[in-house]
C-alpha cells in the first residue's frame, strides 16, 4: 500500500473525502516528524511507538575493495509495534 491507497483507505473509513484525509495523514507526519526532531518519541497505545534510536560511531568495511572506513554517530527514527499490532498480524 503507498501513500495514495492508504489516504484512500482512510478517507473511506473515516467518512472523510480524499483531500481531507490527505491533509490528516499530513498532519501525523508533520507531528511525528517535529516529535523526534526534538529527540521526543510518539507513543499510540495498542499501535506502536515511534522514537528515535542513537547510532554510534563505527569502523565498517567498503564492500568493493575491502578497505576499512569510519561511519559517523548518527540519529535514526525507529518503530516498535505495540501488542494489538502485532496480535492483529498474527
Amino acid at each position: 500500500m503507498n501513500k495514495t491507497e492508504l489516504v484512500a483507505a482512510v478517507a473511506a473509513k473515516a467518512g472523510l473525502s480524499k483531500d481531507q484525509a490527505s491533509k490528516a495523514l499530513n498532519a501525523f507526519e508533520d507531528a511525528v516528524t517535529e516529535e523526534l526532531k526534538t529527540g521526543g518519541s510518539v507513543a499510540l497505545v495498542g499501535f506502536g511507538t515511534f522514537s528515535v534510536k542513537s547510532r554510534e560511531a563505527r569502523t565498517g568495511r567498503n564492500p568493493k575493495t575491502g578497505e576499512a572506513i569510519e561511519i559517523a554517530a548518527s540519529n535514526a527514527p525507529a518503530f516498535k509495534a505495540g501488542k494489538g499490532l502485532k496480535e492483529a498480524v498474527n
